[in-house]
């Protein structure tokens, strides 16, 4: 999660080159005064106490041990990873993760390493608020969640779903040795400091954004969860409908999610894990082209809408 708004904060600094006063009231966001306290709140938290607590941990725990401990937890992930692959009948992606659990559990000393990745294995990213889109099940009004940040009403229902999934969370409860809970926190917050971490240097781009930090967020999140939802190739005509980056901005964007892979994969290029999701359109110049031709044609003012 803290991955995903990751990449939010790189596509937020892109829009917000094109920009230069605040976006029209979003009509997928009814409930924008609470969401934006909400996003003051997750800030405040992030710059009082998550953050300087990643860049302790960053600081004390050598690069080598923060790279096994993503791999150990990207291990346990790539089980629901895959039985979400399953669930929208990506048969072929699903053996690819299991394969992946397998290897990297047996050849990576429980997933301390990521062999699966040298063996041409890529690790995809699902979650069940993809696998919900995947269905025909629309997003639904915008949230911003405690903590946790940009939602929907559709992926918080299928954040909740992920929750019980959460490996550490089932296999604990399941095996039950002594002190379960304590270590099931425990792993829970170590999973959650070491994904922050990750993410120090790409989140760092957020706060160099000017003007409306929250409206630039709130749109590069529907981007990006159309952009999981279709594997990377939204229909032309439905992508249109979204705000416009510019063209220069393409390479950009294209080199900064690369940058965010690597990083949530470990630290730097230090896992050698290929990620596929997520990824620029192949579409993407043809739908840079219709969104600039629809922004002139609406005029100034219009409001941003998605077209599900």
């Amino acid at each position: 999660m803290i991955r995903r708004l990751a990449a939010l904060a790189a596509l937020a600094i892109l829009a917000t080159g094109c920009a230069t006063t605040a976006s029209a009231p979003d009509p997928r966001d009814p409930l924008e005064p609470m969401n934006r306290a909400v996003f003051e709140f997750n800030d405040g938290l992030d710059r009082a106490l998550i953050k300087p607590a990643a860049e302790a941990y960053q600081f004390v725990v050598p690069s080598i041990a923060r790279t096994a401990v993503t791999n150990f937890f990207g291990n346990l992930g790539d089980i629901w990873n895959g039985a979400n692959q399953l669930m929208q009948g990506k048969v072929e992606a699903w053996i690819n993760d299991w394969a992946r659990v397998l290897f990297n559990t047996t050849f990576g000393a429980g997933g301390l390493a990521d062999v699966a990745s040298e063996m041409g294995l890529p690790k995809h990213d699902e979650d069940f608020g993809q696998t919900l889109g995947v269905w025909g099940v629309p997003p639904g009004a915008y949230l911003v969640l405690p903590v946790f940040g940009p939602s929907s009403v559709r992926d918080t229902a299928g954040f909740v779903v992920d929750a019980y999934a959460y490996p550490t969370f089932w296999i604990l409860r399941t095996t039950r040795p002594p002190h379960w809970v304590s270590w099931r926190t425990s792993l829970t917050l170590l999973d959650f400091l070491n994904r922050r971490t990750n993410a120090l240097a790409l989140t760092d781009v957020l706060e160099q954004a000017a003007l409306d930090r929250y409206a630039y967020v709130r749109s590069a999140y529907f981007q990006r969860r159309r952009n999981q939802i279709y594997d990377g190739s939204p229909p032309p005509e439905q992508e249109a409908a979204l705000p416009a980056i510019p063209t220069q901005a393409a390479a950009e964007l294209l080199r900064i999610l690369q940058e965010l892979d690597a990083a949530a994969a470990g630290t730097g290029e230090a896992s050698g894990a290929r990620r596929v999701e997520p990824k620029v359109p192949r579409n993407y110049d043809a739908v840079l082209a219709a969104t600039a031709a629809r922004a002139v044609a609406a005029g100034p003012g219009q409001p941003d809408t998605e077209g599900h």
